[in-house]
């Protein structure tokens, strides 16, 4: 790599090193609890989580994709989709920053050189996070890349304003995602304090309000041709790339899910009242809020099982590449969206119907798991996956490859 990348970023605390899927989920865990205590207050006072960030890429989670054949775990993607679940459950602003970084890494390992891989992924175990400027706003269509790589001497040079830019305030790394001369997208990963490059925290939606999913602004930045990787070719051949970024943001919403879900159910117990009308003295026992509470328990396992499964899909079409196994991991991903989303929607709706009108308190702010699910779940329309379901169902018809399946 070239002197430019081997002098970024600054000296930064070793990242432990997770060697195993237990291990990984272990400290999912221990983090997700960590965070979560602070998660309202954040999201209350808008307080970004630069901290509890330094915190994840300490305990090593960062690294858990890197194949095993450049000295990471290389961790199968059921267990990776439960690692951003179990982070998401804590705090699903911090679930979701991690998912373009895994998504990169992938884009990496599918389109990098060795070159590239070993000097990348190191930087992965290391402990470094890489985030995406990818999302344009003002094209024609969602999806639409004008940003441009234009040839300068030995590299490149970059123009172009992203938004939705989930965790680039909190990153080492920015892939900028860019259109090549002959028109075909490029990711270029270049340090997040280049020359150039100036992130601007103007996030403003409702939900995930401590993503930082703002706007980066890329003034003629310098980039060396030894840090631009191929993305478009991935796609050339059966690859997962859609389908497991997929997979993360179904995992994200389960988070949500089983959030909203736990603290309906500590407050039912201990907060909501009876009805002495209909002779029900503690909330509890109300027997229609028992079986709402079953249902939603149903289908939040179901969507357990079913990203569990996707995530299976996803490891034998890794594993053994063909167009067969990659659509059946895009279909079993969609459904897995659709069921996700569904789990997310109805179960936070459900915690202020079943715990009642206490709940609605400003001071609890129990509201922001819903207003989290209504916000991410947004991110790719899951009506188009009901659609690419039937398509395929009915006409044997499969979506193209792209980054929504």
């Amino acid at each position: 790599m070239s002197r430019v990348v081997r002098l970024a970023g600054s000296i930064k605390p070793v990242a432990a090193y997770l060697a195993t899927e237990d291990e990984a989920l272990s400290a999912a865990k221990a983090l997700s609890m960590q965070i979560a205590e602070g998660a309202s207050l954040r999201d209350r006072e808008r307080i970004l989580p630069h901290h509890e960030m330094e915190l994840v890429a300490q305990s090593g989670l960062l690294g858990i994709t890197v194949p095993s054949d450049y000295g990471g775990t290389d961790i199968s993607n059921p267990f990776l989709a439960e690692v951003i679940a179990i982070l998401s459950e804590g705090d699903s602003s911090i679930g979701q920053i991690p998912q373009n970084h895994f998504y990169i890494l992938e884009v990496l390992r599918l389109g990098g050189t060795e070159e590239q891989k070993r000097y990348f992924f190191s930087r992965a175990l290391a402990g470094e996070h890489f985030a995406n400027a990818l999302a344009e706003t003002g094209t024609k269509a969602a999806g639409e890349i004008e940003t441009r790589l234009v040839p300068d001497g030995a590299g490149y040079r970059i123009t172009g304003r992203k938004y939705y830019s989930t965790g680039a305030l909190f990153c080492d790394w920015v892939a900028i995602f860019a259109l090549d001369p002959q028109n075909r997208m490029v990711m270029a990963i270049v340090p997040r304090n280049s020359q150039g490059m100036t992130i601007v925290d103007d996030w403003a939606g409702f939900g995930q309000r401590t993503t930082a999913s703002g706007t980066v602004t890329i003034d003629n930045i310098y980039v060396t041709a030894d840090c631009v990787i191929g993305h478009d070719q991935v796609f050339e051949r059966p690859a997962t790339l859609g389908s497991l970024g997929q997979l993360l943001h179904a995992a994200v919403d389960l988070g949500i899910a089983r959030a909203a879900f736990a603290d309906m159910v500590q407050f039912v117990r201990t907060r909501s009242r009876g009805h002495r009308h209909l002779g029900i003295e503690n909330a509890s026992d109300d027997p229609l809020t028992i079986a709402r509470t079953g249902s939603l328990a149903v289908k939040i396992e179901a969507a357990s099982a079913m990203l569990e499964r996707a995530g299976r899909k996803i490891d034998m079409a890794q594993v053994s590449p063909s167009m067969e196994a990659a659509a059946e991991a895009s279909l079993a991903v969609a459904a897995t969206k659709v069921l996700t989303t569904e789990a997310a929607i109805e179960t936070t709706n459900a915690l202020f119907e079943l715990a009642g009108t206490s709940s609605t308190d400003e001071k609890l702010n129990l509201d922001r798991h819903w207003r989290n699910a209504r916000t991410h779940t947004v991110h790719d329309p899951v009506r188009w996956k009901h659609y690419a379901l039937g398509d395929f169902y009915l006409n044997g018809k499969m979506p193209p490859p792209s980054g929504i399946f």
